[in-house]
């Protein structure tokens, strides 16, 4: 998986996954639950993560939906 967007902005991630999931494009939201350590007040980010072979189409879908400064570009 690669992480595709990190963010605390809750309203981002609600969107993008609305988003991805009308796409049929399956996510995974890591550190969704940090936000216990740092009493629910959104410091830390959440990772939206997606599998590499939907990255591509899922960079594309958030550009067209107007995104694509969220996009995380940095690969490992």
């Amino acid at each position: 998986m690669i992480e595709l967007v990190r963010t605390n902005d809750a309203v981002v991630i609600s969107f993008i996954e609305s988003l991805l999931r009308d796409a049929g494009i399956e996510f995974f939201i890591a550190d969704q639950n940090m936000s216990v350590l740092d009493g629910s007040i959104g410091v830390l980010p959440r990772r939206i993560m997606v599998s590499n072979d939907d990255a591509d189409a899922a960079r594309r879908l958030l550009t067209d939906a107007g995104f694509a400064k969220e996009i995380r570009r940095d690969r490992p």
